[in-house]
C-alpha cells in the first residue's frame, strides 16, 4: 500500500471513529444515544420519549410496535384448506382473459409482493395508472387500493380480475374457467365441502390466502423486543427522529406503520399529464382531491418505486421531498376560482433535517424490512 493510500485510509478511519464518538456523546433531546438505545429496546413503549404529534393526531395516535396476530373475519374464518385453494388461485393465470396474467404477475414474492415497476402491467401488457402496492401484511389493512374503494380483501378480490387493464375477465367467465379445470375439484372440496365453484368462494379463498402473507420479525421488532445490539447508533437515532423531529409518526403510526387514512402529499399533478384525483374519484368531495391512502412502511425498502404513481425511484428522493414539506402547487391565473384545486396536507411542513439526520431516518426505515420480502414459492397448478 502506497503512502498516499495509507493516508486516505487513515483519514477515512478517523472520520468514522470521530463521527461515532460525536454521535455517542452528543445529546439528542437531552438523551445520549446509549440512553435512547436502552429506552427504545426496553420493550415498554410507555417509557419512550413522547412523539412529536400534531394536535389533530394526538388523540387517536397508536404507537409503532410489533404486529399483532392477524384477525380473520367471522364471515370468512381461516382454514388451511381455504388458504391453500387461495394460493393456487393467486398464482393461476387462467383467471385472466389471455390466461397469461395472475395475481402474482403484479404481486411477485421475490419483489416484495409488488412488481418493481412504476405502474402495473396487466393483460396484453396494458399499463395501469398507479403503482402496485405490496401485499405483505395486507391482512391489517382497513381499506384496499390507493383510493380505498374496497373495504375488505373479499370485496377487493374481484376488482383486478374484472379490470379491463389488469386481468380483463368477467367473474362469471373466471368461475367457468376454474370449474373446467378438473384439478381444482379436490381443492374446493377440501375448502368448502363440495366442488362447486362460485365467485364468493373464489373471493374468500383469495382473501384468506392473502391474509397469510405476513412479515417475519424485522430488525425493528427484534430491537424493541430487547435485543439492544440489533441496531447501530445511526438506526437508534433514526428511530428517535422518526417519532420526534421528522414527525413521520403523524401518518406512519401503529404496528402497521400507517394511520390507514388519506392525505394529499402535493403529488396530484392537477391539470397535467400524470393527474390523478385519488379519493375524490370515489367520494366526489372536493376536500378529497389528491388524497391517497397512507401506505405501510413495513418492507418499504424492497417495494420501490414509490408513491401512488411510482414516480419516485429512491428513498433519498422521498426524504428530500418530505424535508422541504413536499410539493405545494400554486394556482395559475385561470385556476383562481377552481374549487377542486388540490391542497397539500397541513400535516406536512419543512423539517429542517440535516444530511446525517435524513440518512439516519432512512437507515431506520430500512430496518422495517424482513427476509419475507424476497421469497420464492414453488407451486404446481391444478391440471385439466
Amino acid at each position: 500500500m502506497t503512502s498516499k493510500f495509507k493516508t486516505i485510509f487513515f483519514i477515512i478511519i478517523v472520520t468514522i471513529l470521530t463521527s461515532s464518538f460525536i454521535l455517542k456523546n452528543n445529546l439528542i433531546d437531552s438523551y445520549t444515544i446509549d440512553e435512547l438505545r436502552t429506552i427504545y429496546s426496553s420493550g415498554d413503549a410507555s417509557k419512550w420519549p413522547a412523539p412529536n404529534l400534531h394536535e389533530d393526531i394526538a388523540e387517536g395516535y397508536i404507537e409503532i410496535e410489533k404486529l399483532p396476530k392477524i384477525k380473520h373475519p367471522k364471515t370468512n374464518p381461516y382454514s388451511r384448506a381455504k388458504a391453500e385453494l387461495g394460493k393456487h388461485l393467486f398464482f393461476d393465470p387462467r383467471l385472466s382473459a389471455s390466461k397469461q396474467v395472475s395475481c402474482a404477475s403484479c404481486h411477485e414474492p421475490q419483489l416484495g409482493w409488488a412488481d418493481g415497476k412504476r405502474v402495473a402491467h396487466g393483460d396484453l401488457q396494458q399499463t395501469g395508472k398507479r403503482n402496485t402496492p405490496t401485499l405483505i401484511n395486507i391482512g391489517y389493512a382497513k381499506s384496499l387500493f390507493w383510493d380505498g374503494r374496497a373495504k375488505s380483501l373479499e370485496e377487493q378480490a374481484h376488482g383486478p380480475i374484472e379490470n379491463p387493464v389488469e386481468m380483463n375477465t368477467k367473474m362469471e367467465t373466471a368461475v367457468k374457467n376454474i370449474t373446467d379445470i378438473k384439478g381444482y375439484a379436490p381443492l374446493f372440496i377440501d375448502a368448502y365441502g363440495n366442488n362447486e365453484v362460485t365467485e364468493e368462494r373464489i373471493n374468500k379463498a383469495l382473501a384468506t390466502y392473502q391474509r397469510t402473507i405476513k412479515s417475519t420479525r424485522s430488525k425493528f421488532d427484534l430491537f424493541i423486543d430487547g435485543i439492544e445490539n440489533e441496531y447501530s447508533d445511526e438506526e437508534v437515532l433514526g428511530l428517535h427522529l422518526f417519532r420526534t423531529k421528522a414527525k413521520c409518526v403523524n401518518c406512519h403510526n401503529s404496528p402497521y406503520f400507517s394511520d390507514q387514512k388519506f392525505h394529499n402529499l402535493g403529488l396530484t399533478y392537477y391539470g397535467r399529464f400524470y393527474e390523478d384525483l385519488g379519493l375524490y374519484n370515489q367520494t366526489g368531495k372536493k376536500e378529497d382531491v389528491g388524497k391517497f391512502k397512507t401506505p405501510t412502511l413495513r418492507e418499504v425498502a424492497k417495494t420501490g418505486p414509490w408513491m401512488h404513481n411510482g414516480l419516485i425511484m429512491d428513498l433519498d428522493g422521498i426524504m428530500n421531498m418530505y424535508n422541504v414539506g413536499m410539493a405545494r402547487p400554486k394556482r395559475k391565473n385561470y385556476e383562481i376560482n377552481d374549487t377542486l384545486f388540490p391542497q397539500t396536507s397541513y400535516l406536512l411542513e419543512p423539517l429542517k433535517l440535516s444530511k446525517k439526520e435524513k440518512e439516519a431516518v432512512e437507515a431506520f426505515i430500512k430496518t422495517l424490512s424482513s427476509r419475507t420480502a424476497g421469497i420464492e414459492i414453488f407451486l404446481e397448478l391444478p391440471k385439466n
